[in-house]
């Protein structure tokens, strides 16, 4: 086999050629067959010529922004090599099954796929045939969802997924730059006044090992959903070993259902200026670098939207909080169970709490709300060693495996990262 390298716009085409047959001028490989000729044959010094060739066009190097309406096939692999943005007016479409891995890079060479303010992105994955998004160092290819050789642990790989929209934001301006883009770049604008904004569809896709570093402090979270409005569709998505956050909205109105984060570096749930939709129906598996399992952030501006968080199931790990409601938390929380979470007393970690006055009185005032909340807790450890703040008459201590609330796990059976290697057997 060999490859050719061909550039059309700005796409570098990496084409394997196949070929039936080589004649060389070494001794000993004269017409070989191209699947049993020798290995002195293949090393190819030169001497050897090639014949009945087909140009097999299997990965696809994406190096520029796409501004005109462009169709990403299951057949290929597509390797981002920069931070690609599709511009506004334009669509990107791709199909069920394929793959898309980013190069590494940090700082302003950090890889990500950003879907501006007025673009679309129809990623419509299957149950059977998810889009995957992964680092170039992951050697899946189509057709498979389990990596032959990534160690879940690996994270900051490559950038992430960001949708921008011109749904309402709160903040200082109506619409600013997003975290994680340089403030140069202004395809990293987000925030409007549609709530009903369309960036799209993305349907069973799987985010894994991103989260680049492109500043101090400041990594790319694996989806991004900056201002997108709620004429946009995401569902069934999962976020694997992102080094940053898995998924964290910044204002709009999305409603988004059947979420899975497995071991996020940062927080597993963010959400940020006024989210006003609902999330039902997730699972959060902590890992060793988890901060928080959800980290609920109040309003930045004006703007005094509140979301639903509902139907979740979180498993905790030894260094990860259950919760943190900050700076004037606004939202409604039911229907949540939390496991595997440390006894604050010994670890310094593990608890739920509400972080400043605004988010105490907004819980005082039913502005802040939770329902429907259950937990297993390590032996002896008491539910207001746990749940601060007053927070723990809206929570009941139960036998793991005995929940009555929380997530189902139907809809992650199959496509998932987190299925194939088990993560799911003790929920």
């Amino acid at each position: 086999m060999k490859k050719k390298t061909l550039k059309v716009g700005g796409l570098l085409i990496v084409a394997t050629l196949a070929f039936t047959s080589v004649s060389c001028k070494k001794e000993g490989c004269t017409d070989a067959s191209a699947i049993n000729y020798s290995e002195e044959a293949k090393k190819d010094d030169g001497s050897c010529t090639y014949s009945d060739a087909a140009n097999d066009e299997s990965t696809i190097i994406v190096s520029e922004n796409i501004s005109s309406n462009t169709t990403w096939t299951n057949d290929k692999v597509y390797v981002l090599n920069t931070r690609v943005v599709v511009t506004s007016g334009a669509t990107l479409t791709i199909e069920p099954g394929t793959i898309i891995k980013g190069e590494v890079g940090s700082g302003p060479n950090a890889t990500a796929l950003i879907i501006a303010r007025g673009a679309k992105l129809m990623a419509e994955g299957t149950v059977s045939s998810p889009i995957i998004f992964t680092t170039i160092a992951d050697e899946i290819q189509p057709g498979q969802i389990n990596s032959p050789n990534m160690d879940t642990g690996l994270d900051g790989l490559w950038g992430g997924v960001i949708v921008l929209g011109n749904a309402p934001i709160s903040a200082d301006n109506p619409s600013v730059q997003i975290e994680g883009i340089p403030p140069s770049d202004q395809n990293g604008l987000y925030g409007g006044s549609d709530a009903a904004d369309n960036s799209g569809v993305l349907k069973y896709i799987s985010i894994r090992h991103g989260g680049a570093n492109i500043g101090e402090g400041n990594e790319i979270n694996g989806l991004t959903l900056g201002g997108v409005g709620n004429g946009t569709v995401i569902e069934n998505i999962e976020v694997v070993s992102n080094q940053d956050d898995g998924v964290e909205w910044f204002g709009g109105t999305v409603n988004v259902r059947n979420v899975i984060v497995w071991n996020a570096g940062d927080d597993a749930i963010d959400t940020d200026q006024a989210w006003s939709g609902t999330l039902d129906n997730f699972v959060v598996i902590a890992g060793e670098s988890t901060d928080h399992a959800l980290e609920i952030d109040g309003p930045e501006g004006a703007l005094l939207g509140a979301h639903t968080l509902k139907n979740g199931s979180i498993k905790g790990a030894e260094n990860c909080e259950l919760g943190d409601f900050r700076d004037g938390a606004r939202a409604t929380l039911e229907n949540l169970y939390f496991f595997g979470f440390p006894d604050p007393a010994t670890a310094g970690r593990g608890d739920f709490s509400l972080s400043g006055q605004p988010s105490i009185d907004n819980f005082a005032n039913g502005i802040l709300n939770f329902s429907n909340i259950e937990v297993t807790l390590p032996n002896g450890v008491a539910l207001t060693d746990v749940f601060k703040n007053g927070t723990d008459a809206n929570v009941t201590n139960v036998v793991q495996g005995a929940n009555t609330v929380g997530a189902s796990l139907t809809p992650f059976i199959g496509w998932t990262l987190s299925d194939q290697r088990g993560e799911l057997s003790n929920f």
